[in-house]
């Protein structure tokens, strides 16, 4: 772990109460797993000061880690119990695979970049977290052998809701995903499968790197 050495707890534990709790993140699951990850520990080295700010930051390869506030949200959104599974899209830096994991769940994750997957493997493993089970492959086409998902969460934007992805998707189930016919100008919408039915949440504005794949944006 670079920077092991130094105590980050001050400004995780900030981070926590004035970016998390102040902006209504109310899930004790969501604020113990952020608050107890070394989040410096998934970020460039010459970023590693600036890890707890209140915003995104490149990992490289044109993705982002993306802002603490953000992650919260989506992960409160999905109001997951412990033992559920869950499906990410988008390992990124891993980060957020390692919330959820804290959080209980039962994590499977899909990226389609190579040197980000070996990157997110080797951290996750040094944390610890070896349940955690990682694909390098095309995120919108899901992960069909392990589905369904008793909720997913998809950490870029495309033009839509990939059809794999809401058909891996359990009953009853949660997807939480960013969307819309505009790059890197997408709604957040939580989508509830029930019975058969599936409904659409629209939860605001938000602005993500590409979802690029088969089902999403082509690559540019």
């Amino acid at each position: 772990m670079h920077f092991a050495d130094m105590d980050y707890r001050i400004p995780r534990q900030r981070m926590v109460r004035e970016q998390l709790v102040a902006r209504g993140i109310r899930d004790a699951r969501v604020l113990e797993a952020m608050g107890s990850l070394p989040r410096h520990f998934f970020v460039p080295e010459g970023l590693v000061p600036t890890a707890y700010d209140d915003r995104p930051l490149p990992i490289g390869h044109g993705q982002t880690i993306s802002q603490p506030w953000v992650v919260g949200r989506m992960c409160q959104m999905l109001e997951a119990e412990p033992g559920m599974s869950v499906l990410e899209v988008g390992t990124g830096s891993g980060y957020q695979a390692a919330v959820l994991y804290r959080m209980g769940l039962t994590v499977f994750s899909v990226e389609r970049l190579r040197p980000l997957y070996m990157e997110a493997r080797e951290r996750l493993t040094s944390l610890g977290m070896h349940n955690i089970r990682t694909l390098l492959s095309d995120g919108t086409l899901g992960w069909p052998e392990m589905a369904p998902f008793d909720r997913i969460i998809v950490a870029a934007g495309g033009p839509g809701i990939p059809e794999a992805l809401a058909e891996q998707l359990a009953d009853p189930g949660v997807m939480v995903i960013p969307a819309g016919r505009q790059r890197g100008a997408q709604r957040l919408v939580r989508v509830r499968k029930e019975n058969g039915r599936v409904n659409m949440e629209d939860c605001g504005s938000v602005a993500f790197v590409d979802l690029v794949g088969n089902c999403g944006w082509s690559q540019k």
